[in-house]
């Protein structure tokens, strides 16, 4: 019985490591989509350069 239990915990653990890495791809993504965005639709300043969109 012990081991019919570890193998289906084992089970879950891949399957939920799976899941949360494949959710982490889609966020890269999308992380990925607004950077290329805001690098692409920057605002130009006063002197007419380009200036950064981000704050930090």
């Amino acid at each position: 019985m012990v081991p019919l239990l570890l193998v289906l915990l084992l089970a879950l653990v891949l399957f939920g490591a799976g899941f949360a890495l494949k959710a982490l791809w889609f966020v890269a993504v999308i992380v990925l989509a607004v950077w290329l965005l805001g690098f692409v639709m920057r605002s130009a300043g006063t002197d007419g350069s380009r200036g950064r969109w981000y704050r930090w």
